[in-house]
């Protein structure tokens, strides 16, 4: 229906999207950002990218297993993998290094979902929010979180992130918008509604 209304004849499949490491709340570890992926956006076709997206994942297991241990490639719910890491671009060294390794530089991006109104606290966003004791003076503020990411998006290839703010964090969004042309995904943003 919707090609139709755009006048589209020609059907296609979208790119996936790999979810390989997963944090939050969805793991086990102390990882804050919930969901990293990748998008095989230089694939010819959805069957070449399914390809260039599993053997991704099978280096980054490898990568995982080889710095970690065995533990360490236990999948969170998501299907990521869930190493014990505490820092989120510990996340995305391991992701660039499976990337490089299996030959894919260029052509495969990284997404993250951060689902960042898990761990906002009192205004602040705490990337420690696993531990019963963390300290609040580590707590960032909204303009320092937008600045680590803006760091992430210049040192690795993201081209989307989501819900990078609590759902009710609307100058945030609207800074991140204006401060990066990458892709800026309201999940949180527009699903919540506590009523």
């Amino acid at each position: 229906y919707i090609a139709e209304l755009a006048g589209n004849k020609e059907i296609i499949l979208p790119t996936p999207a790999f979810n390989v490491i997963n944090g939050g709340s969805h793991a086990g570890n102390k990882l804050a950002m919930q969901e990293f992926m990748i998008l095989p956006v230089g694939a010819a076709n959805f069957t070449e990218a399914m390809k260039m997206g599993s053997e991704v994942y099978h280096h980054l297991k490898n990568i995982i297993k080889k710095k970690f241990g065995l533990d360490a490639t236990a999948v969170g719910d998501e299907g990521g993998f869930a190493p014990n890491i505490l820092e989120n671009k510990e996340g995305l060294n391991l992701i660039n290094e499976a990337i490089k390794v299996a030959g894919y530089e260029g052509k495969i991006k990284i997404g993250m979902d951060v689902a960042a109104s898990e761990f906002h606290k009192d205004g602040k966003y705490d990337l420690d929010f696993k531990n019963e004791k963390s300290d609040p003076a580590t707590y960032l503020e909204p303009k320092a979180l937008e600045n680590l990411y803006l760091d992430f998006i210049k040192e690795y290839p993201i081209v989307s992130i989501e819900d990078p703010f609590d759902q009710d964090g609307w100058d945030s969004w609207t800074s991140i918008t204006a401060a990066t042309p990458i892709q800026i995904v309201g999940d949180d943003l527009t699903v919540t509604n506590p009523e």
